[in-house]
């Protein structure tokens, strides 16, 4: 990979109007703009890196969070890469943090048998913790961050036994880590939209407020028992208040096709292109090669992205055929030692790490394509820059030590230097 080009000449040669050149600033306008923009732009040079494992290393320039092409200004500071390669930071797309027990003391699981078991222990660990949400989903957030994970998508369960403590507590750990991570926030009515009254109030709420990004769903026919009901709820306050949709579809058989029909044709007759998202969706790895087909051409038709947390070979999303259609596909963590499960690590590598596994890969392009799962395929959802290096392109990515892209994503290597709009935000698994 060669590093960024040149920009040159942009103002070059510009045209003269009242004795001043196009794009000049005069000694008055300097004094009226804001000291901010007065300031010398902020620049980092990284020197000896290799991109994406490159064998020879390059010196990455950073410009005001962005890799440029230009000369490093002589005020540049300097961060030594050792040689280390440079990856792009990963994205998360699809995460709980409002759920976590992340260091807290131990909790002991009970059995479950099925999503409202879950729900009440969800409740029952809400009333116990010690640590309000915002805490708890700031410690998991922050050792995501530590990671390599530049973004995520966080969903916040919504519910009348909650209200939106969730939503709030990952707002505040959010506003906490402004300056280390991208979060995107969902109102997720875990307890079902129509089978728990006052939920569809709060999601309400929660969109018109403008306290949360998009609004979700759960399983509208297997677990709410009221499809149209539920879609038409969603979707309104999508189009009502201009947010998003990502709705939790776990159905495995023609339920699940029927409620992804039915987000289709809302997505369409809504005009809301580009702003859905269906997470999970494991009634897709299960569709013959022919309906699998059909209906990745509807998802592409209208950018409708889809998630998943690679849960078995069974139920992982056929990636790469998605992606040949056009569909744009996501990994996320999921739940991260909650009542759910005592597994999980927000550790994005780990995820992709994963991802390989369960689909059982070995050749260095297949490996290599897990990672880019994780990186381009998360910010691709989340509709952020992928970071590839180029000019212009945000300066996110960690450094590792390593041989090559396959190899790291074997052996999970020590994010060294986590970095974040041109800033070092962690080193050695600490945030900075």
């Amino acid at each position: 990979m060669t590093p960024p080009l040149s920009r040159r000449g942009v103002l070059a040669g510009a045209a003269s109007i009242g004795g001043a050149a196009l794009g000049a600033t005069t000694a008055t306008q300097a004094q009226a703009r804001p000291a901010e923009a007065r300031r010398p732009a902020k620049a980092v040079v990284f020197r000896d890196v290799r991109p994406f494992g490159a064998r020879e290393s390059v010196d990455l320039t950073v410009v005001d969070g962005k890799f440029t092409g230009g000369p490093a200004p002589a005020h540049a500071r300097i961060v030594d890469g050792g040689g280390r390669i440079a990856l792009p930071s990963l994205v998360d797309a699809h995460i709980h943090p409002d759920k976590t027990t992340w260091g807290s003391d131990w909790i002991s699981r009970k059995p479950a048998d099925g999503i409202a078991d879950y729900c009440e222990q969800d409740v029952e660990v809400f009333r116990t913790q010690k640590r309000p949400v915002g805490e708890r989903a700031y410690g998991l957030m922050s050792h995501a961050v530590t990671r390599g994970t530049r973004a995520m998508r966080a969903h916040a369960d919504v519910a009348p036994a909650y209200g939106l403590a969730g939503v709030e507590g990952i707002a505040q750990a959010r506003d906490r880590l402004a300056d280390a991570l991208d979060v995107q926030i969902v109102a997720f009515p875990q307890h079902g939209v129509v089978r728990t009254p006052g939920t569809a109030e709060l999601l309400r709420a929660a969109a018109r407020d403008g306290l949360v990004d998009m609004v979700g769903g759960i399983d509208p026919v297997s677990f709410d028992n009221a499809m149209d009901e539920q879609l038409d709820l969603v979707f309104d306050l999508a189009d009502r208040y201009g947010v998003g949709v990502d709705i939790h579809l776990h159905d495995r058989d023609e339920k699940g096709t029927k409620v992804l029909r039915g987000i289709v044709e809302r997505t369409k007759a809504l005009s809301l292109r580009g702003k859905v998202t269906v997470s999970h969706v494991f009634c897709l790895p299960l569709l013959d090669d022919a309906e699998l087909t059909a209906m990745a051409k509807d998802l592409s038709d209208l950018d409708i992205a889809l998630t998943t947390v690679a849960p078995s070979a069974e139920l992982v999303l056929p990636i790469a055929e998605l992606k040949e259609h056009g569909v744009r596909v996501g990994l996320g963590s999921d739940g991260v030692r909650d009542s759910w499960s005592p597994f999980g690590n927000a550790d994005m590598l780990h995820r992709a790490h994963i991802l390989g596994w369960v689909t059982d890969v070995r050749l260095d392009d297949e490996l290599t394509a897990c990672y880019t799962a994780g990186a381009h395929g998360g910010a691709d959802v989340m509709a952020l820059p992928r970071v590839e290096f180029k000019a212009g392109d945000p300066a996110d990515f960690v450094l590792v030590r390593g041989e090559c892209v396959p190899q790291v994503v074997v052996d999970m290597p020590q994010r060294d230097v986590v970095v974040h709009g041109g800033h070092v935000v962690a080193r050695n698994g600490e945030l900075v």
